[in-house]
């Protein structure tokens, strides 16, 4: 079963790479449906793609909000008679030292970063078991994988999601609903994340950094699209995306 005609959600999507996945699948044949709360790009967004010969549609989503994750879901079943990807996509990352206590940046990363990721798990998952067949995309970051000062709670959701996709696949071999899993640890991407940087130096530093190294969101698409592609036995469940000039 080829990207062609998958009903495909993706959560952030309203501008780096879920709104660079929603063009490229949609551009290859998929159907795609496009949760964020910036309801004006997600219209822009979806003018793009139906102008592009796709087919799209959208709902306003704060992924803390499970009823809004479900509406989301809902309404890609409702639209396109189907459901056969989500991807998790919305995060944000207020980073600092943990000894600023900004407990707030703490709260609200965990509320996007790892509960609106359970909250899009939760909303396919009856679907998915239901008809034995699904995938589960979700954005880790690099910071998933290595430690890094500064991101020491953004680090911790993102390592959180790591652990949930690897059980969630294990679990579904176990049970034998063939749910497939992706995590994807981007590296120095340039998108909007770095405007959720809280800490100026922090901010400064990193913007610096990926001034120097950064690469597109297009290239965390391509992955997207390369893991949806595959055959349903097959399961590309893991995928570090670095800048070639990042060490």
């Amino acid at each position: 079963m080829a990207i062609k005609d998958k009903v495909i959600v993706i959560t952030g999507a309203s501008s780096g790479i879920g709104e660079a996945t929603a063009k490229l699948v949609a551009k290859n044949g998929a159907k795609v449906v496009l949760g964020a709360r910036r309801e004006a790009r997600l219209q822009e967004i979806v003018k793009d793609i139906e102008a592009d010969g796709g087919q799209a549609a959208y709902s306003v989503t704060d992924v803390r909000n499970p009823d809004e994750v479900q509406a989301l879901v809902d309404l890609a079943k409702s639209k396109f008679s189907g459901l056969d990807v989500i991807f998790n996509n919305a995060g944000i990352m207020p980073n600092s030292p943990i000894s600023e206590l900004r407990t707030k940046d703490w709260n609200d990363m965990v509320d996007i970063n790892l509960k609106g990721v359970l909250n899009g798990v939760a909303a396919v998952m009856p679907t998915f078991t239901s008809q034995k067949h699904g995938q589960i995309i979700t954005t880790s970051s690099v910071a998933g994988i290595k430690s890094f000062t500064g991101a020491g709670v953004y680090g911790a959701t993102k390592f959180a999601v790591r652990n949930l996709m690897e059980v969630l696949r294990m679990e579904s071999a176990q049970e034998g609903t063939n749910i497939r899993t992706v995590s994807l640890y981007p590296a120095a991407i340039n998108t909007e994340l770095l405007g959720s940087i809280t800490d100026q130096k922090v901010a400064n530093d990193m913007g610096e950094f990926y001034k120097q190294v950064g690469i597109t969101p297009d290239s965390v698409a391509r992955v997207v699209n390369f893991a949806i592609d595959q055959p349903e036995s097959v399961n590309v469940n893991e995928f570090t995306i670095y800048p070639t000039k990042q060490a």
